[in-house]
């Protein structure tokens, strides 16, 4: 009897791990951000996986004054390395539909908070924390070629 159920659980094992198997081509890709205040298009992030995990980094700003910019307020490695390619979004661990345990950082203030992804009708919402404050940004993705 203790076989069979043993059996019974190791084959129903594969089933359950691919129900929880997130979806990473709903968050990877390009996306467009969105400026809180004028609602205006910022950067574009590209979101990649590596060893299982999300990174971000900015590819283009839609502010072509500020393409040369370096982040002087960005702490540790990121300090002083131009906008464009810097790596904003680190270490994000799949948790059902909802990327977390990494972070984000903002070259605006050099600020680095807890971050959430998710994908919601079509767009990737992006929260950032710091203690139980957060605010969230809504990113639309870029068009494919």
């Amino acid at each position: 009897m203790r076989t069979a159920l043993l059996l019974t659980l190791l084959a129903l094992a594969p089933a359950a791990a691919a129900q929880h198997t997130p979806d990473a081509a709903a968050i990877t890709g390009r996306w467009t951000t969105i400026d809180d205040n004028t609602g205006k298009p910022r950067s574009v992030v590209e979101i990649t996986l590596r060893n299982g995990r999300a990174y971000g980094r900015i590819v283009d700003l839609y502010d072509k004054t500020k393409l040369h910019k370096l982040c002087d307020r960005c702490p540790g490695d990121r300090k002083d390395r131009r906008i464009v390619g810097l790596e904003i979004i680190r270490d994000m661990v799949a948790d059902g539909e909802v990327w977390e345990d990494g972070t984000i950082l903002d070259p605006e203030n050099g600020k680095v908070y807890t971050c959430k992804l998710w994908a919601e009708d079509g767009m990737l919402k992006v929260r950032g924390y710091i203690a139980f404050l957060y605010r969230t940004q809504t990113w639309v993705r870029v068009p494919g070629p």
